[in-house]
């Protein structure tokens, strides 16, 4: 009885476990799971020197993990299968491992499934605080419109409205004061004309931004010139 189980033992461990080239054509029954050990090790790799891998070598969870935190875009199991080569089943198996995770240690995030892919997505419970970084962000950018209008005063101050509008060819009114809330123009005094209008100027946040000691450090306009 003994000989007989040896026999068998011996004829499992010679078993080779079959690795499909193309993962993604193959259905869920019919992909081969490849022993999880042997997928670590050859993500981590072995030192060669020493023969001991280090803990923060990646492991399988964690490339999937840091594949989906880098796509700004939705990936199917198929696709991640073929990026980190393993099978689909597998990459499903670690999602569900992550998202397990994430719940115990009460992370902000989860990996969702989103028009046939995954993807990392923050909480609804967050949404309050994303909405106003998004703000944050669009109060930052500055339109085409914008850029040559605070060119404009910022080679031409102290400058009046009527002259921005002059050089541009339509109304500035908007915008400057769409700068101004963003703390790249100010008024800087009033002009000795009739109705005396206002002057305005660039601030220091207009300087820190675009990196300039001062006024003086503004490219020269023969610089900005196209060559012929």
């Amino acid at each position: 009885m003994e000989e007989n189980m040896t026999e068998e033992h011996k004829e499992m461990s010679n078993i080779e476990y079959p690795i499909p080239n193309d993962k993604s054509e193959m259905s869920d029954k019919e992909q081969i799971d490849l022993p999880q050990q042997d997928m670590d090790s050859r993500l981590r790799g072995n030192d060669r020197e020493g023969g001991i891998n280090s803990e923060n070598e990646p492991t399988v969870e964690s490339v999937v993990e840091a594949v989906l935190f880098a796509s700004d875009e939705p990936l199917s199991a198929e696709r991640l299968a073929n990026i980190v080569e393993i099978t689909v089943r597998q990459v499903r198996q670690h999602i569900e491992g992550l998202n397990n995770k994430y719940q115990t240690n009460g992370s902000a995030f989860r990996i969702e499934q989103i028009a046939g892919g995954y993807q990392m997505l923050t909480l609804s419970p967050y949404n309050y605080w994303l909405e106003k970084l998004l703000r944050a962000r669009s109060d930052s950018k500055l339109s085409p419109a914008a850029l040559e209008t605070l060119a404009i005063i910022s080679y031409k101050q102290p400058v009046m409205r009527a002259d921005i509008e002059s050089i541009r060819g339509v109304s500035a009114g908007d915008l400057i004061r769409s700068l101004m809330y963003k703390g790249l123009v100010k008024i800087v005094g009033r002009a000795e004309v009739l109705g005396r209008p206002m002057l305005y100027g660039t601030t220091k946040k207009f300087l820190e931004i675009f990196g300039l000691n001062s006024l003086k450090d503004l490219p020269k306009v023969e610089e900005l010139k196209k060559p012929e």
